[in-house]
């Protein structure tokens, strides 16, 4: 299991899938390396109500996550609605080198700003000359 997963995670059993496994959960993933059992567990999530993301078919879930940029306080998602993750990653991974690092300390400025009802000209002008080099 993934520690990121596991740092998150309410319950773990590490033990495989069993009908009944969803009751009571919030939300589910089906991500295992059989396409049964994440059928299975998409099914079981329907009846019972529970959103859940399917790795293997994405149609069979009701929700996708998007490939997400984060610079500080910044985030870009992209998502092409679980229709190809792969598309989703790479089209983040060419807007990485767009929103560099400077991105992260822009916000917090504008935050900063913002928090103290304050309009910074300079700020925003930069804000603009940011967004500008994204065009080419």
């Amino acid at each position: 299991m993934e520690p990121q997963i596991e740092g998150v995670a309410s319950e773990i059993h590490r033990r495989p899938y069993e009908p009944g496994d969803l009751e009571g959960a919030f939300l589910a993933f089906a991500a295992t390396d059989s396409r049964e059992v994440n059928a299975a567990v998409a099914r079981e999530a329907e009846e019972l109500g529970v959103p859940v993301n399917v790795a293997d078919a994405p149609s069979e879930g009701n929700f996708a996550l998007p490939s997400t940029l984060r610079r500080g306080r910044l985030q870009v998602a992209v998502s092409t609605g679980g229709a190809s993750p792969t598309l989703a990653r790479d089209v983040r991974k060419r807007l990485e080198g767009r929103f560099g690092p400077e991105w992260a300390g822009l916000v917090e400025e504008v935050g900063k700003a913002r928090s103290a009802g304050q309009t910074n000209h300079e700020l925003e002008e930069e804000v603009g000359r940011c967004l500008s080099r994204l065009s080419g």
